[in-house]
């Protein structure tokens, strides 16, 4: 690259760097010129709606012809597209789609908008406004909740939104229920802002689904959930099976004498039980007679002659039936249905009418009966239409009321056609028409089109050059027929270009360029146009305009001004017009720019009203320029400059560069000894004056050797090696160095600095640490550094390893700041070895270790590791079924060889599964499943197993265990009414005191939310209340009523429960320590003389059911808790209670209470655990806390 270019590219860096940019000032004047006077949304609003209309208001009214697209935009990060439309005093920009969110957007109301009085607006207003971010829709309630157990078998699946969402996005493809890898076949809706899954069939007992919503499901807006939303929930197991539809419903009208009635239940039933005895249809005490089948799930009563009109049945499936497994419906299960009148159906309207006319050939012909009708008796043959006896082809459709007739092709002009209903359509009851229905009507009669208005006018004068030209029809055209061929517009003989649309009744011309100033045009619509129906225009439509004088554009202002003085020599010029200008014709020919009579080279282009002239070089110094805009110069209709535009302005003067900082300062100290040495100007420099020649570094009077570089305006020297420590340093810049205008440095700069003085370096830690023991044979020795050093000084003579008087050989390594030794050959067992660092070793600036380094350590003893202890221990009996087995090792062992191949647990030959795990010296095996009762098992730990220097066990290691019987009743499943602390049939009262309910829900059903007191002071952390009445989220009715459902079938599992066989126990249980079980009290139970405490021994999964008949009381004070121990969970004791359920004063209690009349817990109890009560109410008496077990 030679000097001038470079200097040229220089200038062109400078200018970037300390050039700015001016805007025109200009007097506004109201009254004279348009002004806008606010927007909507305003100048720099934040946060804007993506659905945002967008307005400009101006302060008198507008040319409407003058508001185009051209004229009021907006862009992001391009141009979007909307309509534009002017009212009053306000133009209006709508967008064909929402803005994007989080972006910034411009509003441009340009030059081109001019007042009825044709004032332009005096430049174009510009205005910013960004959008808002939009939050992604999130789901804020299942239904199953997520891990929910024991749902119903059929269970409508939903989940519920924070905002509305786009219904069209939630269908079977994003709504999924899976049972498995088995995706479950149902129906999907939507209501609100819940969705709802709705199997076809029965889901599966004790069975796992999982919910998925996908990320393809939108909000209104458009905003997708941010990602897959996944839950699970579990059916319930072994339930009773019940009716889950009946057809006819239960109080169905209306029902057709002939009705075959079905019921379908949950589940799969025994066909033997489904009889004559089990399934019954009644019309008073009169049982009807009928024949009984059974296929799949649904059983069918087909009845021997058809139903009695006007007369209301009940059908009854009697809870003797049951299902394959042998399993009884728990109750009758009774519904009731009507049958309709014989009365005959008659057809109350029809469209078109009887004896209408003017139809329009599309007709849907339609007729409307006056109750519901048998769709399968509605049909091409029941409903007809004629054209002089010849029936009219069509498709027959049939919803709610209503026959649709849909004519396969248009009706004909001028046409009369008969519409007949036939007898053959009856009601759902079987009953027909008492006779056809017919009606007639005529169509539309076969009129030519016509051109009703245009746009411009025929003979409009003034018609702006980028008008959009339209012809307004008196009907529907055929799209097809207007185009190039059939809508054309010329100017004389020639023909314009141009785009043709069609939109409603109106068709449109857009020119490809703007028109001519001043010049007329015809506008034809030919005979080649044509109607919906074919039909032509009667003859061409013609018409003229002429478009409005275009006056000569001008400049109205430049930069630099003319006769300004010191413009900077990197000046680029521009000249603003007073419109807009043809592109094609601002160039170097138009735009020129001289000193004296040289031209100056320069790049020209052009943007918006603006024309830019930048030179190629920079311009010369305090010299005066000539700038001119020719009369070639043109606007975009043609129209040129009046005549050339002149003026002039004069560079400034260019002063000496200057040091104005250095790195280090003058008379720095403690400069590090890698320092980068650098030196900041005053302006842009020729940075091929600056080297190795004019940038010097010296300590004393030697020249220190180093690299010098340039970027900015800031000189580098690089030193080639580390400054020395504690020296004095002098730099020069010398007069040579030049700026990239060539003008040199009035004197040298010159400064000097100080380095840091360097400390020894020291070893801050090593492996293995001094006095180490049991380290192994094949340790990697390491000792790490205080500061980088010299790799050239970690060497064998540097770094001495010794057993003894002996050297041990090794491999010696350096990374980083730690040096390391790796023996050639294991070192010896129970040996003392001795480490050296010697004062050889330096740092990277050659600063020595002050003293040897030394340290010593011991190596490990290689006697076999062996098992000191086991648990359980050999030959122990009674062992939990949930024992976690453990062996603990004399020594640390190698957890690699701690596995399924050195350790197992077998039943006979059979080996356990588990998961082994190794920690300390400790071995761990973890069953996957439980132990089975009352059976011996073997471990063995086998000689696979080594300690940390290798060494295995020196035999097998095997010991033996028997387990226990098992004593575990089954769990009691809570269902969906596990998410509840505190649940009633009739109140939930918080008389006095802070009470809290914490990570669960409080409910009551039936009772209202009116039946709910004292919350607050009460509070429910991490929870909600729900009551029967409440609307909203949707669904808490059905949810509390099935939560209700669960309660009853724990209770009554509980109630029942019998495996293993209850232990009877009366009166006061107080200083009790009960192991798992099922208790069984026939009157009352008491806790009152001291804590009962539940012991698990030792397993997690323990349970205990008290099935209390009557009350059941615990007496506050030194005694009445609950205690658990041995591992016992307060989640797994249940206490089913026959009446009601008192807990004492400041008693602390534990597990679930499913209770059938009340429960009260006075002043200061708390509870782990539930309040669960079917039929009466829940009683908080004073600062009452439950928390989730």
């Amino acid at each position: 690259m030679n000097i001038k270019s470079l200097m040229a590219l220089l200038a062109l860096v400078w200018f970037f760097l300390t050039s700015g940019c001016k805007k025109d000032d200009f007097n506004e004047i109201i009254g004279i010129c348009p002004l806008v006077v606010s927007t909507d949304p305003v100048n720099g609003a934040t946060n804007v709606p993506l659905f945002k209309v967008i307005t400009a208001t101006f302060n008198e009214e507008i040319n409407p012809e003058t508001i185009h697209q051209f004229s009021f935009t907006i862009t992001g990060s391009s141009p979007i597209e909307g309509s534009i439309l002017y009212t009053g005093l306000t133009a209006t920009f709508i967008p064909l789609a929402p803005l994007k969110d989080s972006t910034t957007y411009t509003g441009r109301i340009t030059r081109m908008i001019k007042d009825l009085d044709g004032n332009a607006l005096q430049t174009d207003y510009v205005w910013t406004f960004s959008t808002g971010v939009t939050l992604s829709p999130i789901v804020i309630i299942t239904d199953p909740f997520n891990l929910e157990t024991g749902v119903v078998l059929d269970k409508q699946i939903s989940a519920t939104f924070n905002v509305p969402m786009d219904p069209n996005t939630i269908n079977n493809n994003s709504f999924i229920l899976k049972d498995g890898f088995a995706a479950v076949e149902g129906f999907v809706t939507f209501n609100g802002l819940t969705a709802f899954f709705t199997p076809i069939i029965p889901l599966k007992p004790n069975t796992t689904y999982a919910g998925i919503l996908t990320s393809s499901i939108k909000n209104e807006d458009g905003t997708s959930l941010a990602s897959n939303y996944e839950w699970t929930f579990t059916t319930i197991t072994f339930v009773a099976p019940f009716v889950i539809s009946t057809n006819p419903s239960n109080n169905e009208t209306g029902v057709a004498l002939n009705k075959i009635i079905t019921a379908t239940f949950s589940v799969p039933m025994d066909p033997l039980t489904l009889t004559a005895f089990s399934f019954t249809i009644n019309q008073g005490d009169a049982k009807l007679l009928g024949a009984i089948t059974y296929s799949g799930n649904v059983a069918t009563f087909t009845p021997t002659s058809p139903l009695s009109p006007n007369t209301t049945y009940t059908g009854t499936i009697y809870a003797s039936v049951k299902d394959l497994n042998g399993i009884n419906m728990t109750s009758d299960y009774i519904w009731v249905f009507s049958t309709g009148s014989t009365v005959a159906p008659t057809v109350i309207s029809t469209d078109p009418q009887n004896n209408a006319f003017n139809v329009v050939l599309s007709k849907r012909i339609t007729a409307t009966f006056s109750e519901p009708m048998d769709p399968s008796t509605i049909n091409s043959t029941s409903f007809t239409i004629r054209e002089n006896g010849i029936l009219v082809a069509g498709t027959v459709t049939f919803l709610n009321r209503t026959a649709t007739f849909v004519p396969t092709l248009p009706l004909k002009a001028s046409t009369i056609y008969t519409g007949t209903i036939t007898t053959e359509t009856k009601n759902l009851s079987g009953v027909s028409l008492a006779k056809d229905y017919v009606w007639t009507f005529t169509t539309v009669s076969n009129l030519a089109p016509l051109v009703i208005s245009t746009d411009p006018a025929n003979n409009g004068t003034n018609v702006a050059l980028n008008k959009i030209v339209t012809a307004t029809f008196n009907m529907a055209m055929d799209p097809l027929t207007i185009n190039s061929n059939t809508f054309t517009l010329k100017q004389g003989v020639n023909s314009i270009s141009g785009t043709i649309l069609y939109s409603g009744n109106t068709a449109s011309f857009i020119p490809t360029t703007p028109f001519k100033s001043n010049t007329t045009y015809t506008g034809t619509i030919t005979t080649g146009a044509k109607n919906l129906f074919g039909i032509a225009l009667a003859s061409n439509f013609n018409w003229s305009f002429t478009t409005v004088t275009v006056v000569a554009p001008t400049v109205v202002s430049t930069d630099p001004e003319n006769n300004a003085i010191n413009v900077p020599v990197n000046k680029i010029l521009t000249a603003t017009f007073s419109v807009a200008m043809d592109p094609s014709t601002i160039n170097a020919q138009s735009f020129l720019l001289k000193e004296g009579n040289q031209v100056i080279p320069g790049l020209v282009t052009y943007k918006g009203l603006t024309a830019t002239f930048t030179p190629i070089n920079v311009l010369n110094p305090n010299l005066t320029y000539t700038a001119t805009i020719t009369t070639l110069a043109k606007n975009i209709p043609g129209v040129p400059l009046n005549a050339n535009y002149v003026w002039t302005f004069k560079t400034t003067t260019i002063p000496a560069p200057t040091v104005i900082s250095t790195d280090p300062t003058s008379n720095a100290i403690n400069v590090s000894l890698n320092k980068v040495i650098s030196a900041n100007f005053s302006a842009l420099m020729d940075p091929t004056t600056i080297n190795t020649s004019s940038f010097l570094v010296r300590q004393g009077s030697n020249t220190i050797a180093g690299t010098v570089s340039y970027i900015g305006t800031t000189a580098s020297f690089v030193p080639t090696n580390p400054l020395k420590s504690n020296t004095l340093y002098t730099v020069t810049i010398t007069s040579a160095v030049k700026s990239i205008m060539g003008v040199s440095m009035a004197a040298n700069y010159v400064w000097s600095f100080t380095t840091v003085t360097v400390l020894p370096p020291t070893v801050i830690s090593t492996d293995p640490t001094n006095n180490a023991i049991n380290v192994s044979l094949n340790k990697i020795i390491a000792a790490s550094f205080s500061v980088p050093m010299d790799p050239t000084t970690i060497i064998a003579a540097n770094f001495i390893v010794k057993l003894g008087n002996s050297s041990v050989a090794g491999i010696i390594n350096y990374s980083g700041v730690t040096a390391t030794f790796t023996p050639t050959a294991p070192l010896k067992s129970n040996s003392l070895y001795t480490v050296t660092l010697t004062t050889g070793m330096k740092n990277i600036s050659g600063v020595s270790l002050a003293n040897n380094y030394v340290w010593t350590f011991t190596t490990m003893n290689t006697t076999p590791p062996t098992v000191v202890s086991t648990d359980p221990i050999s030959n122990a009996t009674g062992v939990i079924l949930t024992k976690i087995i453990s062996a603990e090792f004399s020594v640390p062992m190698d957890p690699s060889t701690i596995n399924s191949s050195s350790f197992n647990l077998k039943q006979g030959g059979n080996l356990v599964a588990g998961t082994i795990t190794y920690s300390g010296t400790t071995l761990t095996f973890i069953p996957s499943s439980k132990l089975l009762p009352l059976t011996a098992y073997t471990a063995t730990i086998n000689t696979l197993a080594k300690n940390l220097a290798g060494i295995p066990l020196a035999a097998d290691y095997v010991w033996t265990f028997t387990t226990r019987a098992s004593l575990n009743p089954p769990l009691v499943v809570l269902g969906s009414v596990e998410r509840f602390g505190i649940i009633a049939g009739a109140g939930v009262s918080n008389q006095a005191g802070f009470s809290e309910i914490h990570n669960m829900d409080v409910g009551i059903y039936p009772g209202f939310r009116s039946s709910i007191t004292g919350f607050p002071p009460a509070i429910v952390v991490n929870g909600a209340i729900f009551a029967a009445d409440d609307i909203a989220p949707p669904g808490v009715p059905d949810m509390l009523l099935q939560a209700k459902r669960d309660l009853t079938a724990a209770y009554n599992f509980a109630a029942g429960a019998s495996n293993p066989a209850p232990i009877t126990v009366s009166g006061d249980q107080g200083g009790l320590t009960l192991a798992p079980g099922i208790y069984k009290s026939t009157s009352t139970f008491l806790i009152a003389s001291g804590d009962l405490t539940l012991d698990a021994q030792g397993d997690p999964s323990a349970v205990w059911i008290f099935q209390i008949a009557s009350g059941f009381t615990t007496i506050g004070g030194a005694g009445g808790n609950v205690i658990l121990s041995g591992g016992a969970q307060a989640s797994n004791v249940f206490w089913q209670v026959g009446s009601s359920a008192t807990i004492g004063d400041f008693t602390s209690f534990q597990g679930n209470i499913l209770a059938l009349t009340s429960v009260t817990m006075n002043s200061g109890a708390q509870a782990e655990g539930r309040m669960l009560c079917i039929n009466g109410a829940v009683v908080l008496t004073s600062t009452n806390i439950i928390n989730r077990p």
